[in-house]
């Protein structure tokens, strides 16, 4: 990104346009990233912020998820033994090479987000499938990730094709034990070599046209997307500023739910998820467990504008939704502000191929910004191009948004 920067003498402030090279520049604090020659998993990656952020003070005893459906929670204490006890089961007991591809086929659970970290730290690519996907839609997702192993449970497993190691039942007593294995190597995450431009995962990705597409997403993109989110946040003011506790609307194998659970681990916060989302079961969870922030979508900041349901529930201790998925309109967002006049409101612009960012809005003078999806994020690059003639735009014009940045995906996956 600074090389290209470099090339541009006169990159505008108040844009980031370049009128040397037509491309916009974020105008974002530039974000520091780990060297690429160093050996680095996006587990690894995280663990490293965690204990370096001033989130966790409190020790391994701050709970990092909870599933508000059953009610059961992991600590960072917890989490951190229970994945790596995982990790060094699956090592030791199953066949796995660097980059082999696992299918992960799971309603919402705690034994997701372990899942994740563990095979991540051993190389393994991750690939997440939507529970309810039909059996078709299911073998055509095995046809572009081609896993060797998959990893579902006693209601899932039967959509699943004959792999080569076979299928692990989540809710079986075997990987129950792999939890809390006695004699865990303790250096068992470091134990294997995983490069940065190695694949961490194969999320799926909608399109505008046709059925799904693989899309794969190396360590490095997911590595640079949450070091954005760590390095440039807005600070909570205050002198005894609530400890951070998001919501998920969105489910784990969806994008937006995969980085969120890695970002808030490498922040220190708290993560609640139930097993189906269900409106009023969000407001008693934001009430019960004191929740400061939602990903949401345009229709359900709709829907919190509108119900009388907000009134049954304290809901104070929201402090912000980012809205994404489609444009939120002004008038839909000064009605809600009207309503929630202390809950900031921020859109961003994302994307599966990105690895879920590529523009959003910070604090509270951008918020204030209806209808923006903030600035250009981090160490990105973008050019409006017209489709037509393939020129590249000046601001204020309309066209083909082209991004160029550490988090755009290594390629699809086919």
């Amino acid at each position: 990104m600074a090389e290209s920067a470099n090339h541009c003498q006169s990159i505008d402030p108040a844009t980031g346009f370049c009128s040397q090279t037509r491309t916009f520049h974020s105008l974002r604090p530039e974000v520091p990233l780990p060297p690429l020659y160093q050996p680095l998993s996006l587990p690894q990656y995280t663990l490293s912020l965690l204990r370096s952020s001033t989130a966790t003070a409190g020790g391994g005893g701050t709970t990092f998820v909870i599933n508000a459906t059953k009610g059961d929670s992991l600590s960072y204490s917890e989490f951190i033994a229970q994945f790596h006890s995982l990790a060094h089961c699956l090592r030791k007991n199953y066949f796995l090479s660097r980059n082999d591809v696992a299918l992960i086929l799971s309603p919402p659970s705690l034994h997701v987000p372990l899942l994740y970290f563990a095979l991540m730290s051993l190389g393994i690519v991750i690939s997440p499938a939507n529970p309810l996907s039909s059996d078709s839609e299911i073998a055509h997702q095995v046809q572009l990730s081609k896993p060797v192993i998959a990893f579902a449970t006693s209601t899932t497993s039967s959509k699943l094709p004959s792999l080569k190691h076979g299928t692990i039942l989540l809710d079986s007593p075997e990987f129950i034990s792999f939890l809390s294995e006695p004699n865990v190597d303790p250096d068992v995450i470091n134990r294997v070599q995983v490069s940065q431009h190695d694949t961490a995962a194969v999320l799926y990705s909608s399109g505008t046209t046709g059925r799904v597409k693989g899309v794969m997403l190396s360590h490095r993109n997911l590595i640079a997307l949450i070091a954005g989110f760590y390095h440039i946040r807005h600070p909570q003011k205050g002198p005894d500023p609530p400890h951070p506790v998001s919501f998920f609307t969105v489910p784990l194998f969806h994008v937006f739910g995969f980085f969120m659970l890695a970002r808030a681990f490498s922040m220190g916060e708290t993560a609640v998820f139930t097993e189906r989302f269900e409106f009023e079961g969000m407001l008693r969870a934001i009430e019960k467990y004191k929740v400061t922030y939602m990903p949401v979508s345009p229709p359900l900041v709709l829907a919190l504008t509108k119900s009388d349901l907000t009134n049954k529930y304290d809901i104070s201790s929201l402090l912000m939704l980012g809205s994404g998925g489609a444009p939120l309109g002004k008038e839909v967002a000064e009605r809600f502000k009207e309503k929630f006049p202390a809950v900031e409101l921020v859109q961003g612009y994302g994307l599966t191929e990105t690895g879920g960012g590529a523009a959003r809005v910070i604090g509270p003078e951008e918020a204030a910004r209806y209808g923006t999806v903030g600035r250009l994020s981090e160490n990105t690059e973008a050019k409006i191009v017209d489709p037509v003639t393939g020129e590249a735009l000046p601001p204020g014009q309309r066209g083909e948004l082209w991004l160029r940045g550490p988090t755009v995906m290594k390629g699809p996956s086919s």
